[in-house]
Parts: C-alpha cells; structure tokens; sequence
C-alpha cells in the first residue's frame, strides 16, 4: 500500500495562485522564522526580486514562482495574434530566466511553459492564456506528487530512531508541499520513526537556522540547530546516521550543486562512514551539464557576509568577500540519489539517464 502523509495543520504553502484574482502570492522567506509575511505579486519586477532576493527560494518553489509569473506575465499582453503574442511570452521568460542562473528548476519550468505555448500554435491569444495557467496549476500539482514519491524511497533508507544530518532548506516551503530532503522525515514522523534532526545553520543566509529548524518546530519534529562549523563533532560523536540534502542542480556525472557548504559536510560523512543521500526532483537533473564544472555558480554580494545579519557590519570596511552561492559535491561522495522515480546509485554517469526512461 502505498505510504501518504499525514502533516494536517503544518503545510504550509510558500507558492500559490489566488485563481479569482489571478494573483502570485509567495511566503517571505526573508521574514522568518520572526514573521510570516505573504506577498501579492503585482508585477514581474517584483517576482524577479522575490526569486533573486530569496524571497522565494527552494529550486522546485523558484520554478512554481516562474511558471506563475511567466504566465501572469503573458496574461498582461494585449497581442491581438498569436505571433504577437509568442514576442512578448518570450521577453517575459528571458527576463525571469536573469534572476538565478544556477537553479534548474528555473529553466526547466519556464521551457515547459514555452513548450504549452508552442503547443497551442495558432490558437487565439485568450486562448493561449488559459493554457499557459493550466500548466502552470499542472507545474505545481505534479511537484506535490514528486516530493511525496521522494519522501516513500527516502524513508526506505532510513531506519528508526536515527540522527539525521540536513543542510540549508529542501522542506515544505521550498517545493509545492512536503519537500525534498525533508519528506522522509515528515513521512517518518507520521509513522513514529522517531528521527532525531541536526540542521546546520546554513551560512552566509542562514536557511537552515531560519527556515528549516522553524518548519521542523512548527510540524513538532525534534530538531536541533548547529552552526556549521560543529557538524564535524555532531557525527564523530555518533549523532548523525544520515545526510539529508536537496539539490539545485545534478551533472550527468552525478556532480550535485547544492547550497554552499554542502560539499564539505559530504566530505566530513565520507569521512566518518555516514551515507550522504541527495534528494533531486528529475527537473533538477541536467544531463546537458557533463560535470559539475559545466554548472555556473552565482556570485552574491558581499554584504550577505559581512553585515546582513549585523546590527553592525562585523567585517573591515572595504574588505574583499567571496560569496558562492553554490558549491558542487564530487559524484564519489554522494551515496544516492533519491529521485520520485526511484533510488539511484552510482555509476550516476550510466544510471542517472535511467530514470528518464
């Protein structure tokens, strides 16, 4: 039979569309775990500063936000043609696809929303408009039915009672429901597996701190916050028995983008003999990238180190910052992957193209 959850009152939904308004309406992400602020979206200038400001964030939720917006976006046309209308469809994607060039699931949502349009090919603009919202509402059911597959074949390696390690935020509010990395844990505890959750801080934005221990308090899992200089000794001392992370972007090779930060806790589990699973959607599998060298890596301000959290800059003024938004985990470090069409192991370069099949 198959396993379903069962969070009530804790779902919370970070994307949404208000279908009698026709308004994008995201969670803030920046306001928490202090306040629970909902945005209405009024214009793609401000979904572009939402998604590049992390308003919205999680790779799944980014390409709900886009998928969306690109439709919000087309609704606002007045082509009287579908060629007229196919010009300003386009602008409207290169924009979105400008504010976070890492994320996969950006591009791969907004290219399936091209492919509806071009679907409709000579239909009348209006027409084309109730299509575009229709995949958009499909975008975002489908990844529902995603992150619960991934939570069923998650769980199933993992056992009860167990320390489990996650880095930045693959939970609820960073997908259309459930989460990524964080599914097995919210499927384990509505069986009483009774997980034991250490989530690393997350630097420079600190994700972990203020994202993924307020969701996992808020759904009344037991949750421990570690900066991430202390996960090291967490596993040495024999608390961890997994790694749990998301992805936004996996290589053919098996190479996975992640948060930054998250390749050095994979190199610490290699270390101390703990699996190291990475929980990715197939939208974030990019088999046009080789390796993870094919996977460009935003550069974010400096200001994200050196004062953002700061009632005073805690960093020399005029200091040079390098701030990756991203590092790229080496495929012989990854113990699986976990996608919703099942669990894959390496050789990734052999077995990744399978769960397309």
């Amino acid at each position: 039979m198959k396993n379903t959850f069962d969070m009530g009152a804790t779902i919370i939904q970070s994307v949404a569309l208000d279908d009698e308004r026709d308004t994008l309406i995201l969670l803030d992400q920046t306001k928490l775990p202090n306040e629970k602020l909902f945005l209405e979206i009024k214009s793609m200038k401000d979904l572009w500063d939402a998604i590049y400001e992390l308003k919205v964030r999680g790779a799944p939720a980014i390409g709900i936000a886009a998928a969306y917006g690109l439709y919000l976006g087309t609704k606002e046309s007045d082509a009287s043609t579908y060629d007229k209308l196919y010009e300003d469809f386009k602008k409207v994607k290169e924009y979105l696809g400008s504010s976070r060039p890492t994320a996969v699931n950006l591009f791969w949502a907004l290219d399936r929303m091209e492919t509806r349009f071009l679907k409709e090919a000579g239909k009348a603009p209006e027409e084309v408009k109730t299509a575009l919202k229709e995949e958009a509402h499909h975008i975002r059911k489908e990844d529902e039915e995603v992150c619960e597959a991934i939570g069923n074949y998650g769980l199933s390696l993992l056992q009860p009672n167990w320390g489990i390690l996650t880095h930045c935020n693959a939970g609820t509010i960073a997908t259309a429901k459930y989460g990524t990395a964080l599914a097995p844990i919210y499927l384990g505890e509505s069986k009483g597996y009774n997980f034991k959750v250490y989530a690393d801080e997350t630097r420079p934005l600190l994700q972990g701190a203020r994202l993924t221990a307020w969701e996992l308090k808020e759904a009344n899992v037991d949750v421990t916050l570690i900066c991430d200089n202390m996960a090291s000794i967490v596993m040495k001392e024999g608390k961890v028995q997994a790694v749990l992370v998301g992805c936004d972007r996996v290589s053919a090779n098996g190479d996975v983008a992640n948060k930054i930060g998250t390749s050095g806790v994979a190199i610490m589990a290699k270390h101390y003999g703990i699996p190291f699973y990475v929980c990715a959607p197939r939208s974030t599998i990019d088999l046009k990238s080789s390796t993870g060298d094919d996977i460009h890596i935003e550069q974010r301000s400096a200001e994200e180190v050196s004062a953002k959290w700061y009632e005073k800059p805690m960093a020399p003024e005029g200091v040079k910052v390098y701030n990756p938004a991203f590092d790229v985990t080496d495929n012989s470090l990854v113990t699986a992957i976990i996608t919703e069409k099942g669990i894959v192991y390496p050789p990734y370069s052999e077995n990744l193209c399978k769960v397309f099949e």
